[in-house]
């Protein structure tokens, strides 16, 4: 390979860690946040099951955790992530599909009256977490992830976690009697994350012009 060629694959390599980066730590940062409600709404309708209240915090848990590691390697890059908005969460377009609204305007109380509504929520979130699972294998056989033995080990400890992220909402769905993903919602699951594939994804990539964070996404918890 050339010299020139050695330093745009350089160059690609950079932004494509930076992109993937981006995204993944606005979409951690999301999930543990929104998981808040998510504890609040199944605690007042069902307090009784402390089983299920401890798998999902343990799951909040996690996704915290690796939003402080994603934190972290940005923090060795020296940078801030790029702006990423809900157009790049998967779990916000999942939300908005099936319930009509953005994740901070689906109402807890409506959630905590309905069992359908609290089925609907449990069967985004497990399917949000298994195609983040799906995703995280191709990105461990990704030759960008296995130059760098930092990126490399995060998503290996994703890998690990992402299981006790899904199944416990498949073991909840099948106990109470609830219907599982039928194929209209892993259709919905399949287009949503398509879409981020090919149009979210790419366009940030290639605008030179994204702007930065100006503070981390968890400025917002303390405030």
């Amino acid at each position: 390979m050339s010299g020139l060629a050695s330093r745009y694959m350089a160059r690609f390599r950079a932004r494509y860690l930076d992109v993937l980066a981006s995204v993944y730590i606005y979409n951690e940062h999301r999930g543990y946040t929104a998981l808040d409600r998510v504890l609040d709404a199944v605690r007042r309708a069902h307090p009784d099951e402390a089983e299920f209240i401890a798998e999902i915090t343990h799951q909040r848990h996690d996704e915290h955790k690796h939003y402080n590691m994603f934190r972290r390697w940005f923090e060795l890059q020296g940078r801030m992530p790029l702006v990423v908005g809900r157009e790049g969460g998967h779990i916000d377009r999942f939300v908005g599909r099936v319930f009509g609204c953005t994740i901070d305007d689906l109402s807890t109380d409506a959630v905590v009256a309905s069992p359908d509504m609290l089925a609907k929520l449990c069967r985004v979130i497990m399917l949000t977490e298994e195609r983040g699972f799906t995703q995280v294998e191709i990105l461990l056989r990704n030759r960008f992830i296995l130059s760098d033995p930092v990126l490399t080990k995060m998503f290996r400890i994703i890998h690990a976690d992402e299981p006790s992220h899904f199944d416990p909402y498949r073991h909840w769905l099948a106990a109470h009697g609830e219907p599982g993903a039928g194929w209209r919602d892993h259709l919905t699951n399949w287009r949503i994350h398509m879409e981020l594939m090919l149009w979210v994804l790419p366009r940030l990539f290639l605008n030179g012009n994204a702007p930065r964070r100006t503070e981390w996404p968890d400025a917002s918890d303390m405030a």
